[in-house]
């Protein structure tokens, strides 16, 4: 794993700290009751005091005194005044009834999450950085998702109805998926698309793909947009426009939209004898298990060509089968998606 990835138990911890701030968030009302009732009980008993035997000295001793008898440790004698005889019977009341029904239903959500998924699955992401948001989990979707999971990239899906099939795919892979609407601001928002590196737009209708590309550059004007259009000349209108990277029907391939979220360079695929095919560029990293090998072992085994490499100040192109691979080597590879992907996964 790489050295940016945290830990999930750790990032586990993170997200329970951040969704009981929520809890806490959700829960100002009892509070705020509780503090009213307190403050008004503290007051009327200062100045009702006033007129007896036993009266407060300070309005602090007063709210006290009220503090206590709410929790049933009166710190006075008896009054002999009914006024003052009613706080003892009514400030218990008052003050547990309010305490009590915020605290049972701020422990059955804070011990029960299942029952808040949405907002956990909010609280994990927000624990993401320099992350990749995929909008849309169809079948380009979830092979995309599935994809980066195995570069070890972090991934926050957004679906507004979502499978269920899908959302156990999305559990066992340990990705938090946001069962909202991604054209909303305070979804993506939600998603982490201000720290993102970047989103992934994958939905079928063009125009809701382009009204996200273009309020999650509003919000991070950084973030690499990637957007899935049917149409060829709309696709490349985008890229010309706004820098977007626009893959038109034509080039659809899972392991594109992947390799580019990665920051991998990757072609768009043409067709040999009815196959796709794609060029791309791997950068040699340290902990790569392509280090030491020859041209010839990597060609056999991933079934591609090795159409350059530059190495220790030397370029080749199709390099001899006997040259081994050094560490921070820049190969261009010919081969089917699949295939190239599989590299990459090695790489890393």
């Amino acid at each position: 794993m790489r050295g940016n990835k945290r830990p999930s138990f750790l990032r586990s911890i993170r997200a329970s700290w951040r969704d009981t701030l929520l809890l806490f968030r959700e829960f100002r009302f009892p509070v705020f009751v509780f503090s009213v009732i307190l403050f008004v009980g503290g007051l009327c008993y200062h100045i009702l005091s006033q007129t007896t035997e036993t009266p407060t000295h300070s309005f602090s001793e007063a709210l006290y005194t009220v503090l206590t008898l709410i929790f049933l440790q009166p710190i006075q004698p008896y009054p002999q005044s009914w006024y003052l005889q009613i706080f003892y019977f009514l400030m218990p009341l008052l003050g547990l009834s309010v305490l009590a029904q915020g605290l049972t239903e701020f422990g059955i959500l804070f011990f029960n999450r299942r029952a808040r998924n949405k907002e956990w699955q909010m609280a994990v992401a927000s624990t993401y950085n320099k992350h990749i948001i995929l909008v849309g989990l169809g079948h380009l979707g979830i092979r995309v998702v599935t994809l980066l999971k195995d570069l070890e990239e972090d991934a926050v899906v957004i679906e507004i109805a979502p499978r269920n099939d899908l959302k156990s795919l999305l559990h066992r892979l340990d990705i938090p998926l946001i069962e909202d609407d991604a054209t909303r601001e305070e979804v993506l928002l939600a998603a982490g698309v201000s720290r993102a590196k970047a989103i992934m737009l994958l939905t079928q209708n063009d125009s809701l793909n382009l009204e996200m590309a273009l309020k999650a550059r509003k919000i991070n004007p950084a973030i690499q947009v990637i957007v899935r259009i049917f149409d060829d000349e709309f696709a490349d209108s985008l890229q010309k426009q706004f820098g977007f990277q626009a893959f038109s029907a034509t080039g659809l391939a899972a392991p594109i939209f992947a390799a580019t979220a990665a920051g991998i360079d990757m072609t768009p695929p043409i067709s040999i004898e009815g196959k796709p095919h794609t060029l791309a560029k791997i950068l040699v990293t340290p902990s790569s298990s392509l280090i030491g090998r020859s041209i010839n072992e990597v060609e056999e085994q991933f079934r591609v060509s090795v159409v350059f490499l530059q190495q220790n100040g030397q370029i080749a192109f199709h390099p001899e089968g006997h040259l081994k691979i050094a560490q921070g080597a820049s190969l261009a590879i010919f081969g089917p998606p699949g295939q190239i992907h599989l590299i990459v996964n090695e790489n890393h």
